[in-house]
């Protein structure tokens, strides 16, 4: 993992980097947010998980030399939402192995604009210029339309079905190229 700064990305329009602890309470508020929890846990983050959260995110860069990114919007430097990779050794069937998790939550204002599939795509290519071509997975829940379509927009397709923490789920993937290209 030698070469440019591995824990910063730039887009067009969004800067990429490493959590940092100033992010906390714009990581709340997005988090606390029930339109922006709505398919993924349900409920509104309380101060105490988004800290674990914010811990977990820093433990992944440490621990994996992957993980989630703060997105800022370059124009503004206003916080647009997070974006990333994980492992977070879910008990799930079928079992997602060592498969790199991508990711992505957006403050309710970013919605509709392209940023998520923007950011994901960096995310992605940043992964394979850092740790080859592999396979990488994402759970959305089956009712999360926007997130569906950034995800096949990014070539994940669907590979299973399932329920995760008593909620149902739809497990995709984006493999490599066989051709190389």
């Amino acid at each position: 993992m030698s070469g440019p700064d591995r824990s910063a990305l730039d887009t067009e329009r969004l800067t990429l980097r490493r959590p940092r602890r100033e992010d906390f309470e714009e990581a709340l508020a997005m988090w606390g947010d029930p339109a922006v929890v709505r398919y993924i846990s349900g409920k509104p983050s309380t101060r105490e998980e988004m800290w674990a959260r914010l811990l977990r995110y820093v433990g992944h860069w440490e621990l994996m030399g992957f993980g989630f990114w703060v997105v800022r919007e370059k124009s503004t430097g206003r916080f647009v939402g997070e974006v990333g990779l994980a492992n977070f050794q879910r008990d799930i069937e079928p079992p997602l192995g060592d498969a790199k998790e991508a990711g992505w939550v957006l403050s309710p204002w970013a919605h509709g604009k392209g940023f998520a599939t923007e950011a994901v795509r960096a995310a992605l290519r940043w992964a394979e210029d850092g740790f080859g071509p592999e396979r990488v997975v994402c759970l959305i829940h089956p009712e999360n339309a926007a997130s569906l379509h950034v995800a096949h927009k990014c070539g994940f397709q669907e590979f299973a079905r399932g329920t995760y923490k008593g909620e149902p789920t739809r497990m995709l993937e984006r493999t490599p190229d066989p051709r190389g290209s």
